[in-house]
């Protein structure tokens, strides 16, 4: 017999009993699954847990590794600059020694002094470009800062920033000279800050150009018929010129005893003294710097060093504020102003929307009468004049062709006149932005100062001649020149504090003092007479001035030296050795007793002289 067809609810029925076996309540199978899934959660969990631990150990690794690799860079580091400190004090070591022996052999030859005589001061190294190598940043040869004391400098930056071109002849912030007659000078973006000029081919103005020169090597100078490099050298088609004298001229026989003799009797030759053989009486020694004192003019006088300023390039330029209370000084692309009480810098003035294809040195600054702007002239060819309180350029005046080495402001305030090596000396209008005034000679100008009445305009030139202008009326009142006048390019002039009288110092290596008035008594600059002519220097005068209360003179030149002078018969007082490059501007306070210097060795340093004894002289 057939089974009888089962209904659905059986057929079910009977399948859940074949497949299902109850335990606890739940399927068998079902209960598999689960804890074949917990066991993969398990492992997985594990799984995670080793890499954290893997991950964690690898961090920790790696931090060791970079510790140890930052450890063995830093000694690599402190090794390779150990090296390097102790190769500039050797090489600093060689090139003193081969500038004594130098010098030993120079003053042999020229029979001036026996060896045991020959002068030991400080010195930088012996570089030939002063200007060409050093206003690219620190200089080919640059040996960077030394520790304080060393050479008896508070370091030093040897490579001579400033180039002098032509191996006698500084190169003022104008053009400059070659070491050869004929020789051409870099264009300025290759060499920045030249103290002497020589031609240069090309272009139709002046324009300085860096080069170095060799401490006592004179150097030809060409007279440039254009542009004047960057560095005071000249550039553009050039006549050769006169070589430069390296003295004043004898006067005519029985007409008295000639500016050499003077100076011999006066005792002007302190740099030709073998500090080392001097007694204790004659020289003081301080932290980095030496000063010898004039035997014959008694000790009336005396320097000590308050502040060292090192700078990032050579230091072109120094100021003093009206007041007396800041410094400013220009280098490469930047004007410092520091306080001259502590020594700290208070503001640092650079223009960051120039042109940063060459080096842009800052040859000339100057303060307001107020003190609230600075002002600076540089290789740009422009002025600007800087709000000290923002750091803002508050005018820009723009027209020079050539390089801008000199700047002064009157003393209303109101006017700026600027020396340009484009030949011409020109008078602003701070009011209008205007220029109001175009003074023209036939060569660059590489210095100005401006009478403290205001009336007038002295500049120095290439072509050896000191120029007065009436400053409203733009007429040449005086041409300072001829026989007792100077016998090479003028880099530095300054008036009196009373007007009256004018200083200049040249390439000749001589400083001249000016009367300009006849009588001394009538208000016209007329009949201007050189009154006196100063020998003392070595090389190169870059920079003279006069104290506010005009009892001394003070000079700065390329034999590394800041001599004081007694106006009155011409006679040094004492020499302050500080300094291992040119010292290029020297300035000292209007308020009296401080003065500053500023160096191609990139120090800039701020001093105090005061009247001294004789009962305290030893």
């Amino acid at each position: 017999m057939t089974q009888p067809l089962q209904g659905p609810n059986q057929q079910m029925m009977a399948q859940q009993a074949a497949v299902q076996v109850m335990s606890n309540g739940q399927p068998v199978v079902s209960h598999r699954l689960n804890e074949l899934l917990e066991l993969v959660k398990q492992e997985f969990v594990n799984v995670s847990n080793e890499a954290s631990t893997y991950l964690m150990h690898k961090d920790e690794f790696d931090q060791k590794m970079y510790a140890q690799h930052m450890s063995a860079l830093q000694h690599m580091r402190q090794t390779i600059y150990d090296l390097e400190q102790a190769h500039k004090k050797v090489k600093e070591q060689y090139e003193e020694e081969i500038s004594r022996l130098k010098q030993k052999l120079e003053a042999a030859s020229s029979g001036q002094a026996t060896p045991a005589n020959v002068p030991q001061p400080p010195q930088l190294e012996h570089t030939s470009n002063l200007f060409n190598n050093g206003m690219q940043g620190r200089g080919q040869e640059s040996n960077g800062p030394t520790q304080p004391g060393a050479q008896g400098q508070p370091g030093s930056h040897s490579a001579e920033q400033r180039s002098f071109t032509g191996q006698n002849a500084p190169q003022l912030p104008l053009p400059q000279v070659s070491q050869q007659q004929n020789a051409q000078v870099p264009q300025p973006g290759q060499a920045q800050m030249a103290y002497a000029m020589q031609p240069q081919q090309a272009s139709a103005a002046v324009q300085p150009v860096p080069q170095q020169i060799q401490p006592d090597q004179k150097p030809p100078v060409e007279r440039p018929q254009s542009t004047a490099t960057a560095d005071g050298s000249a550039s553009a088609t050039s006549a050769p010129s006169a070589p430069a004298a390296t003295a004043a001229p004898p006067t005519q026989p029985g007409s008295g005893p000639t500016p050499q003799e003077v100076a011999a009797q006066l005792g002007n030759n302190l740099t030709s003294l073998d500090i080392d053989t001097l007694p204790s009486s004659q020289v003081k020694r301080g932290d980095g710097y030496v000063v010898v004192y004039n035997e014959k003019a008694g000790h009336h006088l005396d320097v000590d060093l308050l502040h060292s300023l090192e700078h990032d390039s050579v230091v072109c330029c120094v100021r003093f504020s009206q007041d007396g209370k800041f410094l400013a000084t220009g280098c490469n692309r930047v004007a410092h102003i520091y306080d001259v009480q502590t020594g700290k810098l208070s503001c640092r003035l650079e223009d960051e929307t120039a042109s940063r294809e060459n080096d842009l040195y800052i040859r000339a600054v100057c303060f307001s009468p107020d003190g609230k702007y600075l002002a600076t002239g540089a290789e740009d060819k422009q002025i600007r004049v800087w709000d000290i309180a923002t750091g803002k350029i508050r005018y820009l005046f723009t027209g020079h062709e050539q390089d801008i080495y000199s700047l002064d402001f009157s003393q209303n305030g109101r006017h700026i006149a600027s020396g340009s090596g484009d030949r011409t000396v020109r008078i602003w209008d701070m009011e209008t932005g205007q220029c109001i005034q175009t003074l023209s000679i036939e060569d660059g100008v590489t210095a100005l100062s401006i009478s403290p009445n205001g009336k007038y305009v002295a500049a120095g030139s290439l072509d050896h001649i000191v120029r007065v202008w009436d400053a409203q009326t733009g007429t040449l009142v005086e041409r300072l020149e001829g026989p007792d006048g100077h016998k090479d390019s003028v880099y530095s002039v300054a008036f009196t504090p009373n007007g009256l009288d004018l200083i200049s110092g040249s390439l000749d290596k001589t400083i001249k003092l000016w009367e300009l008035q006849a009588p001394r008594g009538n208000k016209v600059v007329s009949g201007g007479v050189c009154a006196r002519t100063i020998i003392g220097h070595r090389d190169f005068i870059l920079s003279v001035s006069t104290t506010p209360d005009a009892r001394w003179l003070l000079s700065g030149s390329k034999d590394r030296s800041v001599q004081f002078w007694d106006p009155t018969n011409g006679q040094a007082l004492l020499m302050l050795q500080a300094h291992k490059n040119s010292v290029i501007s020297v300035e000292p306070s209007p308020m009296g007793s401080l003065f500053a210097t500023g160096s191609g060795d990139c120090w800039a340093k701020l001093w105090r002289y005061y009247p001294r004894s004789e009962s305290t002289s030893s």
